[in-house]
């Protein structure tokens, strides 16, 4: 390996990924992948993974690879999990928060009065916080704890977004015909827990410090993902770089704050957005 990069080697070292069979999730696993780690990918449902699994095998060593189905809002699944895997003699050096649920606003899931803060429900509320939000401190709470006991140390990555740093704008959401009490908007939810993310990146970072535990967050702009040409348009318009990002645009960032490359960083919350935070 290019001496430049050994920092970022991260073989002998155990990531545990949640959410992993999101859009993002399969890019932060094949990030840490590609810099020699043993990934294990979670999620609730075992088709996704499976399906993630074979996907990332087709570029990657297959025997590196494990999947475990895993709720993050359900304290004794992530307590399940751990102990399975020190049955097999691992244990978890790398843990990245990814899990989240991201209600699209789209009018025929019945989203475009109920994304609302007048209407948006209590239940939903309940819902994407507990996975979000307490989904992270539980993995943490969990999988950080036996970090700091056996003075090895380890890394917490928590996925935020950059609307942790700035409100939605809902003018990105509008469509055209419909009343103003009706329009979708960005639900209140998710710029809750992203925010609420990066003040557990901040906590964590001080928590375990003296065990060697370093805690960062990392907030991605929007990704292309076959969005409308209108919405594109929109968003495009909102950031100097003029696009959105590459599914794999975030990999290298992943591997920089996952790694010993990073290794006087702790506690910050890394924003990539091609600048729209900047403007």
């Amino acid at each position: 390996m290019n001496k430049a990069f050994e920092k970022f080697d991260l073989k002998g070292k155990t990531a545990l990924i949640t959410g992993a069979s999101g859009l993002l999730g399969r890019e932060h696993a094949h990030a840490l992948l590609e810099s020699g780690a043993t990934v294990i990918l979670t999620d609730i449902t075992e088709e996704s993974l499976a399906s993630t699994r074979e996907l990332l095998s087709r570029d990657m060593d297959a025997d590196r690879i494990m999947i475990y189905n895993m709720d993050v809002s359900n304290l004794e699944e992530i307590k399940t999990v751990k102990e399975k895997l020190i049955t097999k003699g691992l244990r978890v050096d790398v843990l990245v928060n990814n899990a989240a649920i991201d209600p699209k606003v789209k009018g025929d899931q019945g989203v475009l009065e109920t994304s609302r803060l007048e209407n948006f429900s209590l239940e939903q509320w309940d819902l994407q916080i507990s996975v979000g939000l307490t989904g992270a401190f539980l993995c943490s709470q969990v999988f950080g704890s036996a970090m700091s006991r056996d003075g090895k140390g380890g890394v917490i990555l928590n996925i935020a977004s950059d609307l942790s740093v700035f409100s939605p704008d809902q003018r990105l959401y509008r469509k055209e015909g419909v009343s103003e009490e009706m329009q979708p908007v960005k639900p209140v939810t998710y710029s809750v827990i992203k925010a609420g993310l990066v003040g557990l990146t901040r906590y964590l970072a001080t928590y375990w410090v003296e065990q060697g535990v370093r805690a960062n967050a990392l907030s991605p702009g929007g990704v292309f993902n076959g969005q409308g040409d209108e919405f594109v348009q929109r968003l495009s318009s909102l950031i100097p770089l003029g696009r959105m990002a590459e599914r794999d645009e975030y990999r290298a960032a992943v591997q920089f704050l996952c790694s010993d490359a990073s290794s006087y960083m702790n506690g910050q919350n890394i924003v990539i957005d091609g600048g729209r935070s900047i403007w």
